[in-house]
């Protein structure tokens, strides 16, 4: 007789066959969801559809609107615009197709001989892939060694997976297929090509890009809009792993293993400070600024390039003048709610604004002004007898999330301000198939950070972390076109040394806890890393903002 399961799916309990896949109960359930179900949860671990019944569970299913839900949607429209590049070019040319970064609404792709990338090209892969949604093909999972993982992608010259394997502890490697086309991905896949019916392919620059649907609009492709700024930043941080011959994970590992860190931290560095220079001697040729106004999302390191920079504006005959905006939050009592009903300390009404302003222009018109503290222990803004007053070559380096929109410094002379963009674009990837999301490193950064200085768990930071990204995408990435300059504080080693102070916090996070899975889905991407102890990284170093030991005392 055939064993049966009770299965609890959202509060109904029904039974189910052994062996009964998550996909096939999916199906009795999908009417009752908004949105297409892609992934699951059993007893709480995060599984895929084609997971089958094996106990007594509880069952609640995960949609494309959740994040891990569209990222699993963004894992299966890759591969099957692989598979399509692999049938239609051969797998000569699959080697040669990388992923790069997000752009808007899809992902930046480039192939090695840009000559390849014509609309001749697009318009094949595309056709493919849209046959091999149509039918529907299942993708399969199978675990296979570490050893035969790496003779795997040597044969098919996927060689940047071949290096990240030789470091990898587990004995064992799990690998999808569509229909006999092997690859490996970092997380979690549809059961079928059928669940990725939305996208796109267009030229772009060099390359093209896959476009998607977002979790604010599940089920509707929008066309992806042309973001330049931001875009050549990251181009330009591609070139820079280039120039230090680490473009992936694997080629990080070999470098530490083979030659040692230190090479690639001041290469890294000095990096970072030709590009401080250069801002600032722009600040200098325009004469007349009197506000550097540098804004960026959460953990990006704005309050060490604001001190790197003062340090440079010092050197073009400045007299700089740091300012947090930070320290002009309104006290806790008096903070903003968010719709869950918690502080919401990313809106622009967390900050004092008119109090800020005031100050300002107070010191614009050379009075003095005494600066507030505020203190993220008590929740008070405080004031210690910090008086400045302005001179005719000082000037104001005010760093905050909101600093490139208006309604922050709406009285100040719009010709007085230079605005400078700040964000941790990670130029790494996992392998030539699979990013490292930029989001991850910011996360990673705050976790470490908040942990130093302010006390938090890390469990306390992932809490937290959605409501961080609702306040950047609303308050933040709108504003960042608007920037004169945009600099990019992520390190190409950074990763590797904030494993070292991270994983012992990720591991303290309460297994029953609804953060456990965001903790154990970032101890399992720290572990692609070889650690790197953090007693090499320059005193001045943006890292030291988030690790500690920082000669700015930040």
């Amino acid at each position: 007789m055939e064993k049966m399961y009770k299965v609890t799916v959202d509060g109904e309990e029904r039974e189910y066959a052994s062996q009964t896949s998550l996909s096939e109960i999916a199906k009795e359930y999908e009417d009752r969801y908004p949105f297409p179900i892609i992934l699951a949860l059993v007893d709480g671990a995060l599984k895929e559809l084609f997971y089958k019944i094996e106990k007594n569970c509880t069952v609640s299913f995960i949609t494309t609107e959740e994040s891990s839900g569209h990222s699993a949607y963004e894992r299966t429209v890759t591969f099957v615009l692989l598979k399509a590049i692999f049938d239609t070019t051969g797998k000569r040319n699959l080697d040669k197709a990388t992923v790069r970064f997000p752009i808007d609404k899809g992902i930046y792709f480039t192939m090695e001989d840009q000559d390849f990338v014509t609309q001749e090209f697009i318009d094949r892969v595309k056709k493919r892939m849209h046959e091999i949604v149509e039918q529907d093909i299942p993708i399969n999972k199978r675990t296979i060694s570490t050893d035969e993982a790496i003779r795997l992608f040597h044969k098919h010259h996927m060689y940047d997976k071949e290096r990240l394997f030789r470091y990898r502890l587990k004995s064992s490697v799990n690998i999808y297929s569509i229909g006999s086309f092997d690859d490996y991905f970092y997380g979690f896949m549809a059961p079928s090509t059928g669940y990725v019916p939305l996208f796109d392919l267009q030229l772009y620059d060099d390359g093209f890009v896959l476009s998607m649907p977002q979790t604010s609009h599940p089920e509707t492709l929008i066309e992806p809009m042309p973001i330049n700024k931001i875009f050549r930043v990251r181009k330009d941080s591609g070139e820079w792993g280039k120039k230090l011959h680490v473009a992936t994970v694997g080629d990080l590992n070999d470098r530490i293993t083979h030659e040692g860190i230190q090479s690639i931290m001041l290469i890294q560095e000095a990096l970072h400070e030709a590009k401080i220079s250069a801002i600032a001697k722009s600040i200098a040729d325009r004469g007349n600024i009197r506000f550097a106004m540098i804004a960026g999302p959460s953990s990006s390191g704005k309050t060490s390039f604001s001190h790197r920079l003062s340090v440079q504006l010092a050197a073009n005959g400045f007299k700089p003048h740091p300012i947090a905006v930070d320290n002009y939050f309104v006290n806790r009592a008096e903070t903003p709610v968010d719709e869950k009903g918690e502080k919401d300390y990313e809106c622009l009404e967390a900050i004092d604004v008119e109090r800020f302003n005031k100050d300002m222009l107070d010191l614009l018109a050379g009075k003095r002004v005494e600066l507030p503290v505020y203190n993220f222990i008590s929740g008070e803004r405080e004031y210690h007898g910090d008086f400045l007053e302005l001179g005719q070559d000082d000037i104001l380096v005010i760093e905050g999330i909101h600093g490139l929109n208006d309604a922050l410094s709406y009285a100040l002379p719009a010709d007085s301000k230079y605005r400078i963009y700040v964000s941790a674009l990670t130029q790494l990837n996992i392998d030539e198939h699979n990013r490292i999301s930029t989001t991850d490193g910011r996360l990673l950064r705050r976790i470490v950070r908040d942990a130093r200085t302010r006390g938090n768990s890390a469990q306390d930071t992932i809490h937290r972390w959605p409501s961080v990204r609702r306040g950047e995408e609303q308050y933040i990435f709108s504003h960042r076109e608007k920037a004169d300059v945009m600099f990019n504080s992520a390190l190409v080693y950074e990763l590797a040394c904030l494993k070292v102070y991270a994983e012992p916090l990720l591991w303290g996070v309460d297994r029953s806890s609804p953060e456990y899975l965001e903790a154990k889905r970032l101890l399992k991407f720290l572990d692609y890393f070889l650690p790197v102890p953090g007693d090499e990284v320059p005193n001045n170093s943006l890292l030291r903002e988030f690790i500690g030991g920082s000669i700015f005392n930040v």
